[in-house]
């Protein structure tokens, strides 16, 4: 238990941060992040690098909680992302299907440095690799959170 006196806030700012993130105009959103980031990289666009950065930052919480009856495999996948997360199984490390997410990084990063070195198949590819890693962690993520709940109701 949190005996921080701020606990309670800090519980109810992460509560709506992931709630508003499981929107899927949130989700869908930011994982067009990445490429603009990559992209901006490549063109050398101080502004666009900018605004990359500033809707990594925002993204989460522009968004209002998902419809409640919403079927979205992008809310489905942030929720399970957090309660995989809580669940003390952070998203990186050398486990499955962390590992995932662990060789992301260094396919994220050669997709920015390609970029701005001005290799566009090189960054493409880079960015590609790196955003299937990702969907690939969420997935498996997900389905082991669709497996914990239906072993709750059953």
């Amino acid at each position: 238990m949190d005996t921080e006196p701020d606990a309670p806030l800090r519980s109810r700012l992460e509560d709506t941060f992931w709630e508003r993130h499981s929107n899927p105009k949130s989700g869908w959103s930011r994982l067009l992040i990445s490429p603009l980031l990559v992209f901006a990289l490549y063109r050398r666009d101080r502004r666009l690098v900018a605004l990359a950065v500033l809707a990594t930052v925002v993204n989460p919480v522009a968004f209002g909680p998902p419809d409640p009856d919403t079927d979205s495999w992008m809310t489905r996948a942030v929720r399970a992302e957090r309660w995989w997360i809580e669940a003390g199984n952070g998203s990186l490390g050398l486990g499955w299907p962390n590992v995932l997410n662990t060789v992301n990084v260094p396919a994220f990063a050669y997709a920015l440095a390609a970029a701005y070195a001005r290799k566009p198949v090189r960054a493409a590819l880079a960015m590609a690799l790196s955003m299937g890693l990702k969907l690939g962690w969420v997935e498996l993520v997900a389905r082991r959170y669709d497996a914990a709940l239906d072993a709750e109701t059953h």
